[in-house]
């Protein structure tokens, strides 16, 4: 990563001074302070941020998700909160969804029952597909 001020007086007047942990130190010569280059984070794919989205959207809750993508509720609950994305509320529906390969998906949809009564949803996901279904309470 390329260092173009200093954190502490955003002057960019500094010299390497040592390395410290295997990472550069820089010294400024303005104001004598000390500091490293910052550790790059490790950065999760635009399409799985899009995907728990997706799915946040669909319904299901930030555990769901992290079962079925294997990213943490955390960053989650953090995408939802940077993107501002806000999820309409119907307690009448809830979605039950379920993972399956091609020949599942092809077998599912040549069942009749299976495309009335309910809304459905498929996405990729991966090299299988979800499917998401809207059912109403039973009551």
């Amino acid at each position: 990563m390329k260092i173009n001020l200093c954190p502490n007086c955003s002057s960019d007047n500094y010299v390497k001074s040592g390395i410290v942990n295997n990472r550069q130190r820089y010294k400024c010569k303005a104001c004598n302070y000390f500091f490293t280059v910052n550790k790059l984070g490790k950065k999760i794919d635009d399409y799985y941020v899009n995907k728990a989205l997706q799915l946040y959207l669909e319904g299901l809750t930030y555990r769901e998700i992290e079962r079925i993508l294997g990213i943490s509720h955390v960053s989650i609950m953090n995408w939802v909160k940077k993107y501002n994305i806000k999820r309409p509320y119907n307690s009448t529906y809830h979605p039950t969804y379920k993972i399956l390969n091609s020949e599942e998906l092809s077998k599912f949809f040549s069942d009749a029952s299976n495309l009335s009564g309910a809304g459905t949803l498929v996405t990729e996901l991966g090299d299988k597909f979800m499917l998401i279904k809207w059912e109403r309470f039973r009551e």
